[in-house]
């Protein structure tokens, strides 16, 4: 099967491209004559069909995200051209549309007009009663956390770390023995590693931690990274976060949590024979020539 022609966008531009500069006056009538503008405006003509300011800007929501970047003076043109050069082409065919093209159109309709709803359904106003109910259900029972601030010199092997071991029961002050000898990235800031809480350290390192008093230097301990000397030097109880700094976190949950409730309520409601699938081997999805 012939695959179906891929349009490169014409308007892919290097990023040192120069724009025309846009003076002030220009920019304020440009700015009146969009006022005037709506998505049925008419851009362009070919053959006698018309192409509108309503495809354009749907065309460049469809771009990829990299090509969204480019300044609209770039798009504008190279978004033009592209839907000129396809009305001109889909005219110049000839024959019925295959029906390969016939179930991508009828896929991508069905899965727009799906995707409408759920829009809708997760564009609901999100009470206070839901949030609340969000956050009790997240944070009501949690247990507070305990959170560690520690400092470590990373070293090579297990000998490098007996040494500087015993040079801090000696009584090297720890910062700067970490700048001298750490080879891990917080070794130039004196090893700090700052906060960090349950299952934010490999196992072995978070274990020493934990068996730390604060202020006490631990034995060399044997990561994957290579040895450390690890400084507990505080530790606190981490109480769940206010409703106020997870509110937005707790409106997106809730949002999806609607939508993910209306696609199932919508799907048991509605009369789904499934039977006919499983007289059918899974292969033939790959069976491209079905589309002939």
């Amino acid at each position: 099967m012939q695959k179906p022609l891929t349009f490169l966008a014409p308007f892919v531009v290097a990023a040192s491209l120069a724009l025309p500069a846009v003076a002030q006056d220009d920019t304020a009538e440009n700015t009146d004559a969009q006022t005037d503008v709506t998505a049925e405006t008419v851009v362009a003509t070919v053959n006698g069909t018309d192409i509108t300011i309503g495809s354009m800007i749907i065309a460049r929501a469809t771009l990829p995200e990299q090509y969204q970047q480019l300044p609209p003076e770039v798009l504008f043109k190279g978004i033009l051209d592209q839907l000129v050069q396809q009305t001109a082409l889909s005219q110049d065919f000839d024959g019925e549309v295959p029906k390969r093209i016939e179930m991508a159109l009828e896929n991508e309709r069905r899965q727009l007009i799906a995707g409408e709803v759920i829009e809708k359904a997760m564009a609901q106003d999100v009470t206070e009663e839901e949030l609340q109910a969000a956050y009790d259900e997240a944070y009501a029972d949690a247990e507070p956390t305990e959170e560690f601030s520690a400092s470590h010199i990373l070293v090579e092997t297990e000998e490098e770390a007996q040494a500087v071991k015993k040079e801090l029961d000696e009584g090297a002050d720890f910062a700067e023995l970490a700048k001298e000898k750490s080879t891990g990235p917080s070794g130039p800031a004196g090893g700090t590693l700052g906060w960090f809480g349950p299952g934010m350290m490999v196992p072995a390192f978070e274990t020493a931690v934990a068996e730390l008093e604060v202020g006490t230097v631990s034995e060399p301990v044997e990561t994957q990274f290579g040895w450390h000397v690890i400084k507990l030097d505080d530790k606190r109880q981490k109480e769940a976060p206010k409703l106020e700094d997870v509110k937005d976190e707790l409106e997106t949950q809730v949002r999806q949590v609607k939508a993910q409730t209306l696609i199932e309520k919508t799907t048991e409601a509605a009369d789904v024979d499934r039977s006919a699938a499983d007289t059918i081997d899974p292969s033939v999805l790959t069976n491209l020539g079905l589309l002939e």
